[in-house]
């Protein structure tokens, strides 16, 4: 259900070439707290091999888990800490 929610998503944050840094980071917390699922594009002159590895390192340091990852795009989850909008049991 996550995954048919990110289709309309356009991306919101794009990863460089200064990859997962610490303005980064503070960018997709935001985003997560506002949107709770979000899209995010790797840029060819970032610092990873693929899509997979960019997308692992960002999830562990904003605590959230990974939807999909497709091409150079992926997508993540973190419920909101306030006003949760998405209600995962609901989903199951």
């Amino acid at each position: 259900m996550l995954r048919s929610m990110a289709n309309a998503l356009q991306p919101v944050v794009h990863i460089g070439k200064d990859g997962v840094n610490d303005n980064l980071v503070k960018q997709t917390w935001d985003a997560l707290e506002a949107r709770e699922l979000i899209k995010i594009t790797v840029q060819r002159n970032a610092p990873y091999e693929n899509t997979r590895e960019a997308c692992d390192e960002l999830c562990e340091r904003v605590h959230a888990e990974p939807v999909q990852v497709i091409g150079n795009r992926f997508v993540i989850y973190r419920r909101a800490r306030k006003d949760s909008q998405i209600d995962i049991e609901q989903l199951v």
